[in-house]
């Protein structure tokens, strides 16, 4: 079998629509990890992806007659788009069923490059079953996104390029897994040259399909998949691709969103590139490996494989980043309900910076609060410890998904029964380590804190809801006093906001 696919890579038609892209070194995550981590730049392919190259090969396959009846694939969205692509130079028919959770720019990438969209389901197979129906009932000629020969000769062209491009002595390569087309050809060819370079597999914890299969020895279907790295959300691994990858493949790593989310900011750092979440898997794995094997001084290369991401997903990602990286903790604390508690609150944070701080009064004798801290990786254990010396109780929420996704944006609700005299101001000021210390101080204990709400956005300001307990006699004093602090502000008490849900 080697020999066969040895010989469609290297015949393999890529480069007619392809380029050969550059395998650039990573300085910051080398420097950071001890190692020389090189990115393989499939996200620069003219349809932002490595999937082009398979896709083509496939296509220049094909004979005159089965080109005159048109393609079909099912994708959730690269290999669309290089098929798209594709078709529109051969001057080929192409029609690409989608899931309907496909983000928006890979949709419109493809109706771009003239072929006919159909989103029909909310999972791969759902899309494939449905394309599958197509090929009956129109006569089009299926191109697989991963299980195909020709297909894996394709994307075998990048282990191809890595030999060339890199010479010298690599520890190991580290591959987004999906339906297994990628790491297929390029753990066929480079196992085949260099037996000894490590070909590792990176997936999802949520869509983990390669792993399952290596745990049985069979391919498996799982139950259900998790939707986040979109490009590689495939319940079962292809029937050839796993043939291959379990003879060649050295293992497989998982990962979670948050280090997934860790990665892409990884590799914005080094290349100012915003990759896909499935794109970042590579490095995912990579960085996990080198902390559990503890190496130093080996060449590591992650195949950076795609950057079609909508821009409204950086939202999630940013706020994951850091969590990822271990470089912010998620606490909850009850701490007294007095003035200067808040104050009392963050010096037994120390130096820490504070990322957010949410916080509801509830009853005259304790607070809960909801706090975002910065952190040193390894530094939680630490922070629990300090804080759990000064508090009752203190809960780390850092690995709870409800706390992350939900609970974090839900802290507050109205005043309770009975509560009096509350102020609400909105504040800006120039954001900086240490700022919102800063801010608590000029404060004060001077009147109870009942509502706070604060989030480091990385912005050049940073911005606080606060509300105060400021009795009648005290309204025009407390305007004074605020405008000495010299933070700009404005009172939201009667904002229809407030109002509606917070009074």
């Amino acid at each position: 079998m080697p020999h066969q696919y040895i010989k469609k890579i290297l015949q393999a038609r890529v480069y007619e629509i392809a380029k050969e892209t550059p395998l650039d070194e990573a300085a910051s995550i080398s420097s950071r990890l001890n190692n020389q981590v090189l990115l393989k730049r499939e996200d620069l392919q003219p349809v932002f992806s490595f999937k082009l190259r398979g896709a083509y090969n496939k296509m220049a396959q094909l004979s005159d007659e089965q080109r005159a009846c048109g393609v079909v694939a099912a994708s959730a969205g690269n290999h669309a788009q290089g098929l798209a692509l594709s078709a529109k130079v051969m001057g080929v028919k192409a029609t690409i069923v989608m899931p309907k959770t496909t983000p928006d720019i890979k949709v419109n990438s493809v109706r771009a490059r003239g072929a006919k969209v159909v989103l029909h389901g909310d999972t791969f197979d759902e899309a494939f079953a449905h394309s599958q129906k197509l090929v009956d009932e129109q006569g089009l000629v299926y191109v697989h996104p991963y299980d195909d020969p020709d297909v894996i000769a394709g994307q075998g062209t990048i282990g191809m390029e890595l030999l060339r491009q890199r010479s010298g002595p690599i520890h190991a390569i580290f591959v987004p897994v999906g339906g297994g087309g990628l790491i297929a050809g390029i753990a066929v060819y480079i196992k085949y040259l260099r037996p000894e370079i490590k070909v590792i597999g990176v997936e999802s914890e949520e869509s983990a399909c390669l792993k399952a299969a290596m745990d049985a020895n069979e391919r498996v279907k799982l139950d259900q998949v998790g939707i986040f790295a979109d490009g590689t959300a495939v319940a079962q691994i292809g029937e050839t691709t796993f043939d291959i990858c379990r003879n060649y493949v050295d293992e497989v790593i998982t990962v979670t969103t948050d280090e997934i989310c860790a990665s892409i900011k990884d590799i914005f750092d080094d290349t100012r590139s915003v990759t896909e979440p499935s794109g970042a898997l590579g490095l995912a794995g990579l960085k996990k490996y080198v902390a559990r094997e503890g190496i130093e001084g080996k060449t590591l290369i992650a195949i950076d494989s795609g950057a079609n991401v909508n821009f409204d997903r950086l939202r999630h990602v940013s706020e994951r980043a850091e969590l990822g990286e271990q470089r912010e903790a998620i606490i909850a604390a009850k701490i007294p309900e007095r003035p200067g508690s808040f104050k009392q609150f963050c010096q037994t944070l120390g130096q820490r910076n504070i990322t957010e701080f949410n916080y509801r009064y509830s009853d005259n004798s304790e607070a809960v609060v909801f706090a975002g801290v910065q952190i040193k990786p390894g530094e939680r254990d630490e922070l629990l410890s300090a804080l759990g010396e000064h508090l009752d109780e203190v809960a780390d929420l850092s690995d709870n998904e409800t706390a992350k996704l939900h609970v974090r944006y839900m802290v507050g609700g109205h005043a309770p029964v009975g509560m009096q005299d509350e102020v609400i101001y909105r504040f800006e000021f120039p954001e900086r380590p240490g700022a919102l210390m800063r801010f608590l101080n000029k404060i004060g204990g001077r009147w109870n804190i009942s509502l706070f709400h604060y989030r480091n956005h990385g912005a050049a300001y940073g911005r606080v809801l606060v509300g105060l307990q400021v009795p009648e006699e005290d309204r025009g004093k407390v305007q004074d006093f605020l405008a000495e602090i010299g933070y700009h502000f404005w009172e939201e008490t009667d904002n229809p906001a407030y109002q509606l849900f917070l009074n």
